[in-house]
């Protein structure tokens, strides 16, 4: 590949990293004002944010500095998109709430609720996609995995169940919309990390591709 089309390959997935986070900011927001129920570590940045008098975002950042400092004892590395993680999520989702009003009536609510979770899991696939390292809160599912050998979803299962509780008795919102969240985004996330995943270039003699793995089996995740 030449040095023109490297670049253009590292611009386009510099835009996916930062269109998918902001649009996962604004996704998250959409599930707050849906007020059905929130994703797992959504109800405790509320929970926190009822508590503290801090916006939901601003308690979002503080959360995933948080997260990003239990990466030291794992012995994970972060990415460009880690640290982009920590912050343009959060202000993409207060800038979402100061934009976007109440919602009212069961309908707008539900519909609010299910586009919210969809444009979720398309922003997850695309940040993922772009290969500029996990966010703080994935980098610890599979930092714990690594460490304690258990599977990455019995080690999300445990830290998420806990999670929704602390959020809860802090004040956050648990309803259909977490239950809905939690059966829907594996799936979405998946499909859409197939829709947009970016593969590297080869190296000279080798067949194979840098692209997004399965972090459950370790297969590569293809388009198609």
């Amino acid at each position: 590949m030449s040095g023109s089309s490297r670049s253009t390959d590292l611009y386009r997935r510099l835009a996916q990293l930062y269109v998918g986070l902001a649009l996962y900011g604004a996704s998250s927001a959409a599930l707050v004002r849906a007020g059905l129920g929130l994703e797992p570590w959504g109800v405790l940045h509320q929970g926190l944010a009822e508590r503290t008098g801090l916006t939901i975002g601003v308690v979002s950042i503080i959360v995933g500095a948080v997260v990003l400092l239990l990466w030291i004892p794992l012995r994970q590395r972060p990415g460009l998109g880690t640290v982009s993680n920590v912050v343009v999520v959060g202000l993409a989702m207060d800038g979402t709430l100061a934009l976007v009003p109440e919602v009212h009536g069961p309908a707008g609510r539900i519909a609010l609720l299910v586009g919210g979770i969809v444009v979720n899991g398309a922003a997850t696939g695309l940040y993922i996609a772009a290969r500029f390292g996990p966010g703080p809160r994935d980098g610890l599912m599979t930092g714990l995995h690594a460490a304690t050998g258990r599977s990455v979803r019995l080690s999300r299962t445990c830290v998420e169940v806990a999670v929704v509780v602390t959020g809860f008795v802090l004040g956050g919102t648990v309803g259909a919309g977490t239950v809905l969240y939690a059966l829907a985004i594996g799936p979405l996330a998946q499909f859409f990390l197939r829709v947009f995943a970016t593969p590297a270039p080869a190296p000279a003699g080798s067949a194979a591709r840098d692209v997004p793995r399965d972090p459950e089996q370790g297969r590569a995740i293809l388009p198609g």
